[in-house]
């Protein structure tokens, strides 16, 4: 069975809800890249993708006014980790949009596929997978992933009523598929975690395509 989904009935969902330990705190996505703020560069790319998009992050909103969008802080407590990014989403996206499913990336993520959404959303609609998720060298990107808006209560449960914070403990109930991306000339799923994946970031966003 299958059914229409396309970028019309997603939202994605801007993950930059985590405290940026390795970097020495702060807002990473923030950090200039070639010209443009790494956040900018996330928005560039994904807007087009999806029907709209919304910031998760926790704080004064204030620092991200100049983008122009909806900021939702953590709906379960703060720093709760990146499934409570994906149920902010979710219980987001159900009470202002009328999606079906969001879409969720980090935000220190620069050079995200121009084709994620369409490819995550493919299984989904084949009727393979109830969600999907990204992979690239044999890794798994749990946090960039699709998900349906209609498990928002299933996944509220599962973080307050058993303290499930692992995103693989709750996508192993459903039927996920893994989407792999290819890595040349880079890893679209490259993140600045550290101080040095600046540097790095710099180097490859000449070989961005």
């Amino acid at each position: 069975m299958t059914f229409p989904l396309d970028k019309a009935g997603v939202t994605a969902v801007l993950l930059a809800g985590g405290q940026s330990r390795r970097m020495g705190g702060g807002d990473k996505c923030l950090l200039p890249l070639s010209g443009r703020s790494v956040l900018q560069r996330v928005i560039d790319r994904v807007g087009p993708q999806v029907v709209g998009l919304a910031l998760n992050a926790n704080g004064d909103p204030g620092r991200f006014e100049e983008y122009g969008l909806p900021v939702i802080p953590d709906a379960v407590g703060d720093f709760a980790g990146p499934l409570a990014g994906v149920l902010t989403g979710m219980e987001w996206a159900a009470a202002h949009t009328v999606s079906t499913h969001i879409l969720t990336v980090p935000t220190d993520a620069p050079f995200l596929p121009k084709d994620l959404a369409a490819r995550l959303m493919e299984p989904v609609a084949a009727g393979r997978a109830d969600m999907t998720c990204a992979e690239s060298d044999g890794r798994a990107h749990p946090v960039v992933g699709l998900w349906p808006v209609a498990l928002r209560d299933a996944l509220r449960s599962a973080m307050l009523e058993e303290d499930i914070r692992k995103v693989d403990r709750w996508t192993a109930r459903y039927r996920l598929e893994q989407v792999a991306f290819g890595t040349e000339p880079l890893d679209p799923f490259f993140n600045m975690n550290r101080p040095d994946d600046a540097a790095r970031a710099e180097e490859l966003a000449g070989l961005d395509p």
